[in-house]
Parts: structure tokens; C-alpha cells; sequence
């Protein structure tokens, strides 16, 4: 068996240059084999082939979890694969807000061989080219605002370039996912919205309302972003999922939606019914209504998982049983155990490719879609 995986692999390589015989030749191998033996043989070689691709493309995610850093981060973070990622950051009143920023900008800045403070799309592309993580900073809140517009030039010139309109209770600019109304954005939410257009700042509508999440892309001027969300017509009746006509409508704009990886967010009955293929089903049902150019991954916890950070039933599950509405369908334990570990996108990769997709496919949904929409919203 080692000697046909040896000739097999050699034949791949000649495989560009006499393509007639390597068919023949790589014909001949396999039937040679059982049957099990070659079908493994091409499993075992497009897994590789998988990993190749893995290793030299863009990865990022759409929302990490970047509280507690430290270096067992560092160390998830090099078995990753990331290119990138949008760090969430912690969020209160404006002075605790900058007070993030500038801490993280301090780890940036303490670590310059490993992460790159990212400003725009060209930072993602220059991490890549010198191994290193793009870190992009924002909030999944706008209560820094504190009501005053111009805190967002504030928040802008210290560094933030993505905030998220409100999380899941109703602020000054609307109504969250979990709010019992379904009111829209406010006149002074559409202020903001104009404010970040021209600024340049990124806006997530991951954790607003259906009508707030409708009216964020109909009335900004620029692509937006779900940056951590699911599709409703695949786990119905979650406050965080978004329609079929909301994806369609986000996607029409040039925007884009990460699949949030956290698991009970994916579907019901984690480990059975909701799996690595339930993930993968919700890049399919998004690509399918949105198109490939504008669907993308998220994690929406640290980078090692949170098994990894010591999440327990009694310290993560038990206080989100009153924290979260019931609508949430919090459940224990919350996470698929492929995407609760760094190399969470390998593993996607490897299920996509076995569903069809092609290299290029499988590299835009991994990073080289939140490229593109980073092109089109953020400043040069």
C-alpha cells in the first residue's frame, strides 16, 4: 500500500506534464487496490490537497472573542491558519470603549512580528504576505455613543472600524433581536448609519431586530455587514437568524454574512441533529440566496474555543439562562466539537470541497470575501 501511494503521488505531480499517462497509469493503480484501500487513497490525497489550499489562502473571521488575550491565545492563533479576524472588543460608556481600543492596540504594538492593526483591506493583504494576524477593532454595541453623534469620529480616529447598531435590547438607534417590539431605525439611527457611511466604519447587523436588520441596509449607502448570524429558514424562530429576503437584500448591496459557529445558534440538538454538515448546510442555504461573493465565516468566541477557556455549565451555560430571553435556545454544551478548536476552518474547508465547491469558491467564503467588502466600505 505504501508503494502505491509513493507511485500515485508521483504520478500527481507528473500529472500537468503527461496527463494521458498519468490517467492511465493512476487507473491502473487503483484497480490494483481493494476497493476501501482506493477510496481511502483519494480521500487521504484530497485532504492534502485541502490543507495545501488551506495553508496559502486568506482565512478570517468575521467575529473572535478577544477578551482575556494572552498566550494560549498566541498559540491558537499559530495553529489557526487566520489571516485575520474582527476582535470584539469590550464596550460600555465611551471612556471604557477607548480604554479597549487603546489596550489593544497595546498588544498590537507589543507584538509586531505577529499581529498588524488593520485600518483597511490592503492591512489583511500586507498580514498575509508577512505572516501575520490582521486584527481589525470594533463593538458589538453603539452605547459609546452615549447619544452624541460625533463620538463616533472619536471612536473612528482611535481606531475602531466596524461597530454593531445595537445587540439584542433596544438602544437610541433601534430595537435589538430579543426586544419584544420590532421598531426600526430611529431618526437619530439613521444619522448614525449616514455618520459611519462616511466615515468609513463597517456596520454589523448581526444582533439587531428584523426591522432594524432591514432598515440598516436599506438605508445605508454602503455595503453592511451580519458579521456573526444564520439563515432563519434553517433554524426558524431564533432571534439571531436573518430571512431569505434579509440575506438577498445584504447581498444586493455588496454586503456580507459570516455563519456564526457557535453551535446552538446552527440548530437544535447539538451532536446529533446539529453537526459540522449543519454548519456547512447554512454556507450552502446563504450562498444559494446571497451568492458566493458574499457569504463568509465567524466564530463569535476566542480563538481557542471555549472549551479551551474553561467554559463550564455552571460559569457559561447557567448565567445565560438569565441573561438571554428563552427565545435564545441556549443549550449545554454549546459548541460542535470541530469548530470548537483553531483549526476550525480546515475542517469546513474539508466538507466544502467534498460537497463540490470549487478552490476559488472555497477561498472566498474563507477570507477573500470579507477582502472584497472591506475594499468597498473602508477609507484607503
Amino acid at each position: 500500500m505504501d508503494t502505491q501511494r509513493r507511485n500515485l503521488a508521483k504520478l500527481l505531480s507528473l500529472g500537468a506534464l503527461f496527463p494521458a499517462q498519468a490517467a492511465y497509469s493512476l487507473n491502473n493503480i487503483l484497480e490494483s487496490i481493494p476497493a476501501d484501500s482506493s477510496k481511502q487513497l483519494l480521500q487521504t490525497l484530497g485532504e492534502k490537497g485541502i490543507e495545501k489550499l488551506f495553508k496559502k489562502a486568506v482565512v478570517y473571521d468575521g467575529l473572535v472573542i478577544s477578551r482575556n488575550w494572552n498566550e494560549d491565545s498566541f498559540k491558537a492563533l499559530a495553529e489557526s491558519g487566520y489571516t485575520g479576524f474582527n476582535a470584539s472588543l469590550d464596550s460600555g460608556k465611551l471612556e471604557k470603549s477607548l480604554k479597549s481600543i487603546e489596550e489593544w492596540k497595546q498588544i498590537i504594538s507589543n507584538n509586531p512580528d505577529r499581529l498588524l492593526l488593520t485600518k483597511n483591506a490592503n492591512d489583511i493583504v500586507t498580514a498575509k504576505k508577512e505572516d501575520k494576524v490582521a486584527v481589525m477593532l470594533g463593538f458589538q454595541s453603539s452605547r459609546m455613543l452615549e447619544g452624541t453623534i460625533k463620538n463616533l469620529d472619536t471612536l473612528y480616529e482611535a481606531g475602531m472600524r466596524w461597530m454593531q447598531l445595537t445587540y439584542n435590547s433596544r438602544n437610541l438607534i433601534g430595537d435589538g433581536s430579543t426586544e419584544r417590539t420590532n421598531v426600526g431605525l430611529s431618526d437619530y439611527g439613521v444619522e448614525v448609519v449616514e455618520r459611519m457611511n462616511e466615515l468609513g466604519i463597517i456596520i454589523d447587523l448581526s444582533h439587531c431586530g428584523k426591522q432594524t436588520t432591514t432598515d440598516g441596509i436599506e438605508f445605508s449607502k454602503s455595503p453592511v455587514s451580519i458579521n456573526h448570524s444564520m439563515c432563519e429558514a434553517l433554524h426558524k424562530n431564533h432571534p439571531r437568524s436573518k430571512t431569505d429576503e434579509q440575506i438577498k437584500a445584504m447581498a444586493d448591496k455588496g454586503g456580507i454574512i459570516g455563519i456564526i459557529c457557535l453551535g446552538y445558534m446552527i440548530g437544535p440538538n447539538l451532536g446529533t441533529d446539529t453537526t459540522l454538515e449543519t454548519y456547512v448546510d447554512h454556507i450552502d442555504h446563504a450562498v444559494k440566496i446571497g451568492g458566493i461573493d458574499h457569504v463568509g465565516v465567524a466564530a463569535d468566541f476566542a480563538i481557542q474555543g471555549l472549551e479551551a477557556t474553561g467554559a463550564t455549565r455552571e460559569n457559561w451555560y447557567v448565567p445565560r439562562l438569565t441573561r438571554f430571553k428563552p427565545s435564545y435556545k441556549v443549550q449545554w454544551p454549546p459548541w460542535i466539537p470541530e469548530l470548537d478548536k483553531p483549526d476550525r476552518y480546515l475542517q469546513v474547508a474539508k466538507i466544502l470541497d467534498k460537497r463540490g465547491y470549487s478552490t476559488g469558491d472555497i477561498e472566498k467564503i474563507l477570507g477573500q470575501n470579507w477582502i472584497r467588502f472591506n475594499k468597498e466600505v473602508l477609507k484607503p
